[in-house]
């Protein structure tokens, strides 16, 4: 039974998170809109598909924004490697597969806020990644993932 008096807790995007990331982080972007009314919440454009080398870049900048990340959920075909968890900076991240594509990762932090992110393939050219990066971002985006990454020609 749920207490309708308590208040609505509202997980928000810090209105920071569009600053720039230190060189050799990860390549990231996030929404920061405060109703996260988009179907996505952000756009990653790794490097590689080698999960291990990756991931922890993605983690460290995801956790100055929004703190611990508990749960990576990735597409186990589109990566190399695919671990059940992996320990970065001192924290245990577990990583589930699921069947999302390789277009998408889902990223939750404390127990079920979850985050939608738009994966731009490693061999996108600058231009298209940054393209298909602020298509995901934009505010009230109703694209699906495949289509932003067709449309901006970075599939």
């Amino acid at each position: 039974m749920s207490d309708s008096g308590s208040p609505r807790v509202t997980r928000l995007l810090p209105d920071a998170v569009h600053q720039a990331l230190k060189p050799g982080t990860a390549v990231v972007r996030l929404e920061t809109t405060h109703d996260r009314r988009s179907v996505l919440d952000g756009a990653w454009w790794p490097r590689s598909r080698d999960i291990a080398a990756e991931l922890p870049a993605l983690i460290a900048a995801l956790a100055e924004c929004l703190g611990p990340v508990m749960r990576v959920g990735l597409d186990a075909g589109a990566w190399e490697g695919l671990p059940t968890r992996l320990v970065i900076d001192d924290r245990v991240v577990h990583i589930d597969s699921f069947p999302v594509g390789d277009d998408t990762v889902l990223i939750t932090r404390g127990e079920q806020d979850l985050f939608s992110l738009l994966v731009v393939p490693p061999h996108a050219t600058p231009d298209a990644a940054r393209a298909a990066m602020a298509e995901a971002v934009r505010a009230g985006n109703a694209t699906q993932a495949e289509q932003i990454l067709i449309d901006t020609g970075a599939w």
